[in-house]
């Protein structure tokens, strides 16, 4: 069967899952947050195992075969996630994915993870076979009638009442993105907290995230070009950018950076930190410059420079923030270059 976007949290919240779930679609966010809500629905439900198959050139198909014939170690329920970007699993891997959705193991839950499908790819044999089986999500660009009302939904869902007009401005000038609207809402909530906001704070918010780009410093300092940033922090000061935004940059990247060290997969721990574009690339590139332990102490830093912006401990904000973001590049502290 087949379900939209919007339609997800009321079938999860039925507490019966299908066999096979497939999410596919070009549009990351959505898919994202729809595989978070399946993972998280199966977790509750005891799916206490969980596996990721990665499809590449060469991919084994048998790994799939085999994780539907092999019982769970101890007998735990399992989530089998098979990440397929390129939707097309050729005659072998089609052939395997049908089988399997011809007699789902009862301990297991197979979720399928792709890029966007064409007509071909949805007519095709092996995903009939998951639409018989389970359940189909596809996820298509909005237009902009449907983004202002998902902006006016995120807004609210961040405890911010916006007024008349605002919820438009925000999608139209996000262009359709809607990672660039989610991170535009979260700045919002970061600099004015819960409440109402106006069409004039909106306009504002957005022209200024467009003057002073607070993820060139965070993208600097994971690229370790440590010259770099204090020249862009001297920019960001100067032009009144806000730290906290400076700061959020810098510690989802520190978060993102300290999980990969600790195993997770980068496309995962970026995700969920929504951590993308330039500054996922500079991320993934310098992860290596510090151990787990070291992430994990520069995201106590974080910590401690945030109370230094909110007048909490002691400090001058931009002399914290550019020492921090240097700790990060793996460069020495600015008092040490004096």
């Amino acid at each position: 069967m087949a379900l939209r976007p919007e339609q997800l949290r009321a079938h999860l919240d039925k507490g019966s899952l299908a066999p096979v779930y497939l999410l596919a679609g070009d549009e990351p966010l959505q898919l994202q947050e729809a595989a978070d809500a399946l993972r998280r629905a199966a977790r509750e439900q005891a799916y206490s195992e969980r596996s990721v198959l990665q499809v590449d050139t060469g991919f084994d198909w048998g790994q799939l075969h085999a994780a539907g014939a092999n019982l769970s170690l101890f007998g735990d329920r399992r989530l089998l996630e098979l990440r397929m970007p390129g939707g097309k699993p050729g005659q072998i891997g089609g052939r395997v994915i049908a089988d399997w959705c011809a007699a789902p193991p009862q301990d297991t839950l197979l979720l399928i993870l792709c890029g966007r499908l064409d007509g071909a790819q949805r007519r095709a044999a092996w995903f009939r076979a998951v639409e018989r089986a389970g359940q189909t999500l596809l996820v298509w660009p909005m237009n902009m009638q449907q983004m202002q009302r998902w902006v006016s939904q995120r807004l609210q869902a961040a405890e911010l009442q916006p007024e008349p007009g605002a919820a438009a401005v925000l999608a139209e000038r996000s262009e359709g993105n809607l990672l660039a609207a989610s991170q535009e809402i979260e700045k919002l909530r970061l600099l004015q907290g819960p409440g109402p906001v106006s069409l004039e704070t909106v306009s504002a918010a957005v022209a200024d995230s467009a003057r002073n780009d607070v993820f060139d410093l965070a993208q600097a300092a994971f690229s370790g070009e440590s010259v770099r940033v204090l020249r862009v922090a001297r920019r960001l000061q100067a032009e009144g950018a806000e730290p906290v935004l400076a700061l959020w940059a810098l510690a989802a990247g520190v978060r993102a950076a300290g999980r990969m060290r600790r195993g997770q997969p980068a496309r995962e721990a970026l995700q969920q930190n929504r951590v993308f574009g330039d500054l996922a690339r500079a991320v993934e590139r310098g992860v290596r410059r510090q151990t787990a332990a070291q992430w994990e102490s520069l995201l106590g830093r974080c910590a401690r420079v945030d109370r230094v912006i909110k007048g909490a401990g002691p400090g001058r904000v931009w002399s914290e923030l550019v020492d921090l973001s240097l700790a990060v590049s793996g460069g020495p502290a600015m008092q040490e270059q004096a």
